[in-house]
Order: C-alpha cells, then sequence, then structure tokens
C-alpha cells in the first residue's frame, strides 16, 4: 500500500493534472475565437485570435492562410528575443512573437504555431501570415493548460460535418 501512494505522489509531480486530461485546443477561423475545451466539452479558456489574411488552408510557405486540421503541439518557446520583419518597410521588429510560441506539427511547414504579438489591435482580425496570433497576456493566461502533445484543432473558415463530428 506504501509503494502505491509514493507512485501516485511520484505521478503527480511529474504529470500535471491538466496533462492527463484530453483537454484540446479548438481554433475557430470563421469566429476568430480560441478554446481551450475539456474531454468533458467544457470550455476553460477562451479569447480573441488574428488568423491569416487569406481564406482556405494552408497550401504553400507565403499564403497568409492558418492552416486547417488536427495538429500537436511539440515544442514551446520563450519567444521574448524573437524577431521578425513583416514586410511593412518598418524593419526587423524585435519580440514580434510575444512572450511565447507553441509551434504545431503542420506537415510542410516548420513555423506554424501560436503566439502572442507587438500588434494587440491585430487581434480578431485577419491579420496574420499564418499563424494563430494572441494577445500577450492571453497567451501567458493559455500557457497554463497546454504541454508538448497536446491537440490543437484548427477548424476550417466553414465547418463541415466532418469535423462538427470529429469535435463530439
Amino acid at each position: 500500500m506504501k509503494m502505491m501512494k509514493r507512485i501516485l505522489v511520484i505521478m503527480a509531480i511529474l504529470f500535471p493534472l491538466h496533462m492527463l486530461g484530453g483537454n484540446r485546443i479548438v481554433v475557430s477561423k470563421k469566429l476568430l475565437q480560441l478554446y481551450v475545451v475539456s474531454e468533458t466539452n467544457d470550455t476553460l479558456f477562451s479569447c480573441p485570435v488574428a488568423c491569416g489574411i487569406n481564406l482556405g488552408n494552408k497550401t504553400r510557405v507565403g499564403d497568409h492562410k492558418t492552416p486547417e486540421g488536427t495538429f500537436k503541439i511539440t515544442k514551446m518557446y520563450d519567444a521574448t528575443s524573437w524577431k521578425h520583419d513583416f514586410g511593412d518597410g518598418k524593419g526587423i521588429r524585435q519580440g514580434a512573437y510575444g512572450p511565447l510560441f507553441f509551434r504545431l506539427n503542420v506537415p510542410g511547414f516548420n513555423d506554424i504555431g501560436i503566439h502572442g504579438t507587438i500588434f494587440p489591435e491585430s487581434i480578431g482580425t485577419r491579420s496574420s501570415e499564418g499563424c494563430v496570433r494572441l494577445k500577450n497576456e492571453d497567451i501567458k493566461a493559455l500557457y497554463r493548460y497546454c504541454f508538448i502533445g497536446m491537440t490543437v484543432v484548427i477548424e476550417p473558415d466553414e465547418i463541415t460535418e466532418e469535423i462538427k463530428n470529429a469535435l463530439h
């Protein structure tokens, strides 16, 4: 019995409770909203987002579309020192991705993720190059729900019956 208690204590330390559940992230491109949904379909967290400028599923680098489908978080980075040139004539900007970047396993693409932004006014618009962009305070709040291997469902601009059935 003591051995079983020790194992349970070790598991509680090594595997936080949120990792044991079936929580997933659902991004609605149509509503420009992100949700953390429990395995019982309760919404645990939600916030507005910015998605790709162009409608439809990502098919090539530079198409400014947010990918659609089911992915996993593969890495979680401190992105405070990351830089990016948005091609707006203002040059490279420090902290372009906000404080955090969660990389997704999108086949054929290495740099798609969920991240913060230096453009909080862009949230709620179609303005990203393909990533899912959140306000910095929202990406920090989302962090407590996330883990490597977490499922992320990015719904198409129009939700199909297949996606509806997969979510229920």
